[in-house]
């Protein structure tokens, strides 16, 4: 049978060993999931030969280093997005139709490949220089198949604008990939297209000319932090953001924060009770801006706009930790990580329950997909403007929350 050798063992024994001829792709794909789950640096060559069922050496033929494997995987992603941009097809010249093919073409293609899509969302960084580069190109012209479209759809938007709806519209499309709430794929994609429009055809608040932001979107430095503790909480969330969890020593953390690596460990025992100390510090964030809000509201809705207003405020005002919060959840250790995910689940939980009750048409499940489309926005839109432009963004919340 082709594909097929025959191997003989231990006398007359004799097995069929099938060396599919898609062996490449098998392997690139386990390693997208793996890559994408835990992260470029948790991953091992033997953990992905292991997961296909093959030995080190035989991977090694295929790809001769991890960073080639990984390379590959990141590419074989971007490239799969452009290329459903590219063949998404409609017969009619209404640009809204085409809009919405190209849309449904990246729905369905980040479907599919819906547990390796935090490939080039988070662990793009991890890329060399060139391959970065490359990466950012790819990012680039898929930006730019939305935004043609859309530009025929909204006319008297400028280009800045114009970029800010595209990343919304991109951003609300990759949260699928961020979490693992389950619903029908026909019934995510009518979601998904469904709060798409709704930030296509919203009315943005006007640009209000502003100072430019300071590092981590700041406008003010703010009084001097004068606990150690902070101060080592506070530098390693800037050096965990700058180059990733795995890049950074504590001997680095403690000399951003003017001590030595010993005396770190007298407020934290390791790098991963820093890295876990910033999660619950995001956690309690999120915590009390819906405490707040559902206090200062009269409505469901008027909490939701209230919620927006004061998540954006805050994260804006850290946006290195919320870009920690999302990009490093793979690296927490065992016993942390496990407490944390479950407060990540009841935040998105209660969000979703108010969104509910703001709009009773939704279910709880498709709530959660809003909700999580919402939180990832405000990160992928806030790098697009800087970190600044808080009302603008709040409004892309809101609309992404009530439609």
């Amino acid at each position: 049978m082709p594909g097929r050798t025959r191997v003989v063992a231990r006398g007359d024994e004799s097995t069929s060993r099938t060396r599919p001829k898609n062996r490449k792709a098998q392997i690139a794909a386990v390693a997208a999931e793996a890559f994408s789950e835990r992260g470029y640096h948790a991953v091992g060559i033997d953990d992905i030969a292991s997961a296909v069922g093959v030995s080190g050496p035989a991977l090694y033929r295929h790809f001769p280093t991890k960073y080639a494997l990984f390379v590959h995987a990141v590419e074989n992603l971007s490239r799969a997005l452009l290329d459903a941009a590219d063949s998404a097809h409609c017969e009619s010249d209404d640009p809204r139709q085409q809009l919405q093919a190209v849309m449904v073409a990246v729905i369905g293609v980040t479907l599919e490949n819906r547990r390796r899509g935090g490939l080039y969302r988070w662990e793009g960084r991890y890329l060399e220089k060139v391959d970065r580069e490359n990466l950012r190109l790819e990012v680039v012209a898929l930006r730019l198949r939305v935004s043609e479209p859309l530009a025929a759809v909204r006319p008297e938007l400028g280009r800045a604008d114009l970029d800010l709806v595209t990343a919304a519209i991109l951003s609300v499309i990759g949260s699928v990939t961020g979490h693992r709430s389950a619903l029908p794929p026909k019934q995510i994609e009518s979601l998904m297209l469904s709060v798409c429009w709704s930030v296509i055809d919203m009315e943005l608040p006007r640009r209000v000319s502003s100072v430019a932001p300071l590092q981590g979107g700041n406008t003010i430095p703010g009084l001097e932090r004068t606990s150690k503790r902070e101060v080592l909480l506070h530098e390693a969330v800037l050096l965990f953001h700058e180059r990733g969890y795995h890049e950074v020593s504590i001997e680095e953390i403690g000399a951003a924060a003017g001590i030595t690596a010993s005396s770190v460990y007298r407020h934290f025992p390791s790098k991963a009770d820093l890295l876990a100390a910033a999660f619950h510090r995001a956690s309690e964030q999120l915590t009390v801006t819906l405490g707040s809000a559902l206090a200062e509201s009269e409505t469901p809705r008027q909490a939701v706009h209230t919620l927006a207003e004061l998540y954006v405020a805050v994260f804006f005002a850290q946006s290195e930790l919320l870009a920690v919060y999302f990009a490093e959840v793979g690296n927490l250790p065992a016993d942390a990580g496990k407490e944390l995910r479950k407060i990540q689940r009841r935040n998105v939980e209660e969000w979703a329950h108010l969104c509910v009750d703001a709009r009773p048409e939704l279910t709880v499940a498709s709530a959660r997909f809003l909700v999580h489309a919402a939180l990832g926005l405000v990160l992928d839109v806030g790098r697009v403007v800087r970190f600044s432009e808080a009302e603008r963004v709040a409004a892309l919340l809101s609309v992404t929350l009530l439609g």
